[in-house]
């Protein structure tokens, strides 16, 4: 039963999204999460097909890639299959066809063979980033301000606080309205967090795998003109509560390591730091 690599057909993302919501379990390494993909979809589903590589083995798939951009492809590996030696020969044979040329990058699950090889075959450790998780079995604390679910009617409060938390941002409404068209949003929820005089002063989105498999972050922001005052700690439990609301059994993102004061956020929101993972990369 051999391997084959290939781009995802618009018909395609619907299996993968599937697959993906299945891969996400608690106690295996984390890898790229249905949110990744369903974050990704702003940018419409003919764009998110072709940047999602499939991996099948016997028509299975074994493995999927995400090109987060052409220089960097993201992926997740069956956890049964994470040591698996054809597999991980066949992704590490791969990738220089999948990325650009020059210096490219390349995210796998932590403990994955396929690290092993990438590092044997010259690819250097990146900057680290910081994984931070909080179980979902006991009640979150009430965050005290209120957090409204962000539907078509609020949409341009959304990308609005978005554009206004990360410098460089193109979150448009359009954009928004391509990602809740998405398959994967149909187990997400948007967030604006609002002042006490009603203003949106910091937004979320947060990810469902599915009742009992980890819930996830990407992206949340606070606005520049509203920071300092406990508005992250409060969207963070706002997340938190949201998606054990919807059945997750932990919630987690990540960050890099030299943001410490989103890791502070989150450690004040209950979540805790996790052990540092890399990407891997290789100069031009």
């Amino acid at each position: 039963m051999g391997l084959e690599m290939g781009v995802a057909g618009v018909g395609e993302l619907g299996a993968v999204v599937g697959v993906l919501r299945g891969w996400q379990r608690e106690g295996v390494a984390l890898q790229l999460h249905p949110g990744d993909l369903g974050w990704f979809w702003r940018f419409g589903e003919e764009r998110t097909a072709a940047a999602t590589r499939i991996w099948r083995r016997g028509g299975e798939i074994v493995a999927i890639g995400m090109l987060d951009e052409p220089d960097w492809l993201r992926t997740a590996i069956a956890p049964e299959l994470l040591r698996d030696e054809e597999l991980a020969r066949r992704i590490v044979e791969d990738v220089p066809g999948v990325l650009v040329e020059g210096k490219v990058y390349v995210e796998t699950p932590t403990g994955a063979l396929v690290q092993d090889l990438l590092f044997k075959d010259g690819w250097k450790a990146d900057a680290p980033w910081v994984p931070v998780w909080r179980d979902l079995t006991d009640p979150v604390p009430d965050p005290g301000v209120r957090i409204d679910v962000i539907g078509a009617e609020e949409a341009h409060e959304r990308t609005g606080v978005q554009r206004a938390s990360f410098d460089g941002s193109t979150f448009t409404d359009d954009r928004w309205f391509a990602m809740a068209d998405g398959l994967p949003y149909a187990d997400a929820r948007c967030l604006v967090l609002r002042n006490e005089i009603g203003e949106s002063v910091a937004a979320a989105t947060v990810w469902s795998a599915g009742e009992g498999r980890p819930g996830y972050i990407e992206p949340m922001g606070v606005h520049r003109l509203h920071r300092g005052r406990g508005y992250g700690t409060a969207m963070v439990l706002g997340c938190a509560r949201t998606l054990r609301e919807m059945g997750s059994s932990s919630i987690y993102t990540v960050t890099p390591a030299t943001n410490v004061g989103a890791v502070a956020t989150y450690q004040a929101a209950g979540l805790e730091p996790l052990d540092e993972i890399r990407s891997q990369y290789r100069e031009a």
